[in-house]
């Protein structure tokens, strides 16, 4: 095999992310012809999905099918937090209708998320290991502000913004999310600790709720909103339109259902874009401090489940109208779960003309923390276009991952060195930790993860399973970080210098003998690159040991 590849043109770093250009085959996956997915939100509370039809030369979707269960996931153990076996049993059954339900829709695919329960609980990795051996699901599990993005762009999908400015509100289970965002790029994404079940667990005892119960509960919710919120009101630009407030999912749509069945005399069929009046609202949530159990189930368009933690959430939405000082909200019956559609299609190129912001945000994200880190971009996009060459070269032959694991390795390259950041000493653990927890918007939780081990590794001895965030990881995701961090090493050493003295490279593999040629070119004639190939002989036995070859460099004269 013989492969020439062509250099990038540019290799400077961007003046402002804004006008990125990484020079780099990003992997963009092409669809044609109408497409057929769904897409599953685990939450705290429920776990919902929508089965749609893309329609690519629009583009755009339709729902064709939803499932809903109210599993209360989030009903974890006081003691230790984790998820109770009773609460994972009734999710599995509720994935396992849902995925019976997808099935005999003929979906091609099935793409599912969870948020605030798992990502807290100490055993919610497990909980999605468990569901991938008994199920065969794959769940990836989304850290707060990505559950924000996602949300903004359901929004987005199902709502017009025309130019003005909208705070999005979003009360689950265990978390709200706050958004603030004018149709293109989001000012603002957060994730607070508050939900409706979270806050009912804590606070509400007794049915009625106690005077001094609800006035506990409402002071800690505005003091944990009060960050959120705040961030909110510094993204306001001077001089500009107060924003509209738009609510979304189940608590506000419980609330707004009764509303509208007190105002029309029946439940409306749909809630789309029917406003709630802060004065309503405020009405609202007295009465419910006075009702039971019982009562509240009898309230027109009150589910009996609902109704547990109603009050709880009434009294978020409350303070989050009263301290942005917003008068009326609007509902959306988009959210999570079609954001989960719309990032998908994203992800294959079928909206970037509307969203082309949000279409490059995995990119951006990236170099946004390594320039915030003072990483040097120059070297980093180097590195990262030498080891997603070696990766499409040897792809067939030595390994078989995707477009998915190259454009995890492109990031790993681009942000190895972060840990420098804290320290020269060590600096590949501090990258693993600094990535960990960077909050990388576009990504998974498992992605990041996989990002943070390809970057652990790109010095020093391989992986070893005494490592906890190794040790942790699938065997299947194991088996990247090997191989991927292995590459990622060779692509290092070919820039040691750091001036660019190997400009391309080509692979040539001979299966005979069980060895890969790797033929570079060095930028200047005068140049031998004797530290390049000195580090290259250095790392490469990580690389020959995971691929069972032998790598031989050959510098082109």
């Amino acid at each position: 095999m013989m492969v020439s590849i062509e250099h990038p043109d540019r290799w400077r770093s961007p003046a402002t992310v804004d006008e990125l250009n990484l020079g780099l085959p990003l992997p963009r996956l092409s669809v044609t012809g109408q497409r057929r997915i769904a897409a599953i939100d685990i939450g705290t509370n429920s776990i919902h999905m929508v089965v749609v039809d893309i329609n690519p030369d629009l583009p755009t979707f339709q729902i064709i099918d939803t499932e809903k269960s109210t599993v209360r996931l989030g009903e974890r153990c006081p003691e230790t937090g984790q998820l109770t076996e009773p609460a994972m049993e009734r999710s599995l059954e509720a994935l396992s209708r849902c995925q019976e339900i997808a099935q005999a829709r003929q979906v091609e695919e099935i793409i599912a998320a969870a948020t605030s329960a798992v990502r807290e609980a100490p055993n919610g990795r497990e909980f999605v290991q468990r569901v991938q051996d008994q199920l065969g699901l794959s769940v990836d599990i989304i850290a707060g502000e990505e559950e924000a993005r996602r949300i903004y762009l359901g929004v987005l999908s199902g709502l017009d913004f025309e130019g003005q400015t909208h705070v999005i509100v979003d009360i689950g289970g265990g978390s709200t999310e706050l958004i603030l965002g004018d149709g293109h790029k989001a000012r603002s994404l957060s994730s607070t600790k508050v939900g409706a079940v979270r806050l009912k667990e804590l606070f509400i005892e007794h049915d009625p709720i106690l005077k001094r119960e609800f006035s506990t509960m409402k002071a800690y919710v505005r003091g944990m909103m009060e960050r959120a919120i705040e961030d909110v009101r510094s993204k306001i630009q001077p001089g500009e339109m107060p924003p509209r407030l738009v609510g979304t999912s189940g608590t506000i749509e419980s609330l707004v259902k009764i509303a509208a069945c007190e105002f029309l005399g029946a439940c409306p069929t749909s809630l789309h874009g029917y406003e709630l009046d802060l004065e309503v609202l405020q009405d609202l949530v007295q009465r419910l401090c006075k009702l039971s159990y019982e009562d509240r189930c009898r309230i027109p368009g009150m589910s009996e489940r609902r109704a547990e933690i109603i009050l709880a959430g009434a009294v978020i939405l409350l303070v989050v109208m009263e301290q942005l000082e917003i008068r009326s909200l609007s509902t959306c019956e988009r959210a999570l779960r079609e954001g989960m559609i719309v990032d998908w299609m994203l992800r294959y190129g079928l909206i970037e003309d509307r969203l082309r912001y949000q279409s490059s945000i995995r990119e951006r994200t990236v170099i946004n923390m390594a320039q915030r880190y003072q990483v040097n971009l120059d070297s980093s996009q180097r590195i990262a276009w030498f080891a997603v060459q070696i990766f499409d070269q040897i792809r067939e032959q030595l390994h078989h991952w995707g477009p998915e694991e190259r454009e995890l390795l492109w990031a790993a390259g681009i942000l190895h060195n972060v840990g420098h950041f804290v320290s020269h000493a060590a600096h590949h653990k501090h990258s693993y930790y600094l990535i960990r927890h960077a909050g990388l918007l576009g990504f998974s939780d498992t992605e990041i993860e996989l990002i943070a081990n390809f970057a652990r590794y790109h010095r020093k001895g391989p992986p070893k399973k005494k490592h906890d965030p190794y040790r942790n990881l699938s065997k299947q995701d194991r088996a990247k970080v090997n191989q991927l961090s292995a590459i990622l090493k060779l692509a290092v050493a070919l820039d040691r210098r750091e001036i660019g003295a190997i400009t391309d490279l080509r692979c040539e593999f001979d299966p005979e003998n069980c060895t890969l040629v790797l033929h570079l070119q060095p930028q200047w004639d005068e140049d031998d690159c004797d530290l390049e190939l000195w580090s290259l002989n250095y790392k490469k036995a990580s690389f020959e040991a995971e691929f069972e070859i032998s790598l031989r460099p050959h510098l082109m004269v």
